[in-house]
């Protein structure tokens, strides 16, 4: 009995804080006259918070009868107000208390955790709208809505299950690709835009290298030969894409072959360092105005590079597939080592696959993954002499080869 009086004065309780904590910034807003009249204020959403606790405690019908009684209120006080106010959200709020007073009774926790969301949504109602109709541009939404049109509604759609005759083509690990290249351009789009100055460039490179640092080394690169006094930012910048490219494999690594990771995790983490500290050095009398912030009609993402790197790994694991059939598992390495000219990450994922088909050993595997490094680092460097000219190609190169050295050093000292 004392077990059945403490849950009960437990979901009461709780009925009536949340209908306080809802009333209260309700409240606030009832006499503001850039929000509208409100009829319903902290002690109407206190009471229907604590009417519906009990109506639910005393049954499932008392409850349901209640509920359309406060329905019936709120229809009424909003045709009284319907010409002052348009808008239902203080209805919608009166109703939400009903429905958080009667979960009390079953699941406080989740009822007192909701009523911070709801009070924090009412309370944010200025910021949010001038988020909404400001801040983010016509551009950045429909960006933001493809990706998560990608994530929620194609991603869990898509089979887990082989479609190739060799069993390497998951269309939802393809497209998990997909999703992970965007969500890299959405953060370093956000990042652009609210750091801005100083660090902006750097933080947009690191970022960008997370999508594609191929292609950030080359933007970077027409960046330094279009404006010589940004040079210095321009190479750290590609320097950390290439940093941000590091950790978008070690992550390729972590999903296909978490024990190729932890074998390669000293020649990866020296090669991280190495990079960062290169990059920092060079950002040691970065003057403020050299790296602007982000424009807010710039693209976050091209759906186009992210299908086209998905389409690039599942070529590699096709090529890679018959090359194993054909001349070996030898055969394969080179194929992958080849393409990591073009995306390391494509190729780290078939390294990852021969290792994990124990077709290499976990030392042949890591020194493939040094041999990746190296070649992806000599094409990146012969772009960044095409693109920047020699004074920015020849950073860029010492800082890669400086990469890849480290790499190998780790690699040597690693244990087998």
């Amino acid at each position: 009995m004392d077990f059945e009086v403490h849950t009960l004065l437990q979901g009461l309780l709780t009925a009536l804080g949340a209908g306080l904590l809802i009333g209260v910034v309700r409240e606030r807003r009832k006499d503001d006259p850039e929000h509208g009249p409100s009829a319903a204020g902290l002690r109407t959403h206190a009471l229907t918070a604590v009417s519906a606790a009990v109506a639910w405690h005393l049954g499932v019908p008392v409850f349901v009868a209640a509920f359309a009684a406060v329905a019936l209120l709120v229809f009424a006080s909003y045709k009284h107000s319907a010409e002052g106010d348009l808008g239902l959200t203080g209805e919608i709020a009166l109703l939400f208390t009903a429905l958080l007073g009667a979960l009390a009774m079953r699941a406080p926790a989740l009822a007192a955790a909701l009523a911070v969301v709801a009070a924090v949504l009412l309370y944010a109602k200025t910021a949010m709208h001038r988020f909404a109709r400001e801040v983010v541009s016509e551009r950045e939404l429909r960006d933001g809505l493809l990706l998560a049109a990608c994530v929620l509604i194609v991603w869990p759609l898509l089979p887990r299950e082989a479609v190739d005759p060799w069993g390497v083509l998951k269309p939802a690990e393809l497209w998990k690709l997909v999703v992970l290249v965007m969500a890299a351009g959405v953060a370093g789009h956000i990042a652009q835009r609210l750091v801005g100055a100083r660090f902006g460039m750097p933080i947009a490179g690191f970022f960008a290298g997370l999508a594609s640092s191929t292609a950030a080394v080359a933007g970077f690169g027409q960046r330094a030969k279009d404006d010589p006094a940004s040079r210095r930012y321009a190479v750290s910048a590609a320097l950390l894409a290439n940093l941000g490219s590091l950790l978008l494999l070690a992550g390729v690594l972590a999903a296909g072959n978490l024990a190729l990771l932890r074998a390669s995790a000293v020649s990866l983490a020296a090669a991280a360092l190495a990079l960062a500290a290169i990059a920092a050095f060079g950002l040691r009398h970065a003057p403020s105005e050299q790296a602007q912030r982000g424009d807010s009609q710039s693209r976050a993402f091209k759906l186009s590079h992210a299908l086209l790197f998905a389409l690039a790994v599942a070529g590699l694991l096709l090529l890679t597939a018959w090359l194993r059939e054909w001349i070996g598992d030898r055969g394969a390495l080179l194929a992958a080592a080849l393409a990591a000219m073009a995306e390391l990450q494509a190729a780290a994922v078939a390294v990852g696959q021969l290792a994990g088909a124990q077709a290499l050993t976990m030392a042949e595997a890591r020194w493939g993954i040094v041999a990746l490094l190296a070649t992806s680092s000599a094409a990146k460097s012969v772009l960044a002499f095409l693109s920047g000219g020699a004074a920015y190609g020849l950073r860029i190169a010492s800082g890669l080869a400086a990469m890849t050295a480290a790499a190998a050093i780790g690699a040597g000292w690693a244990p087998n």
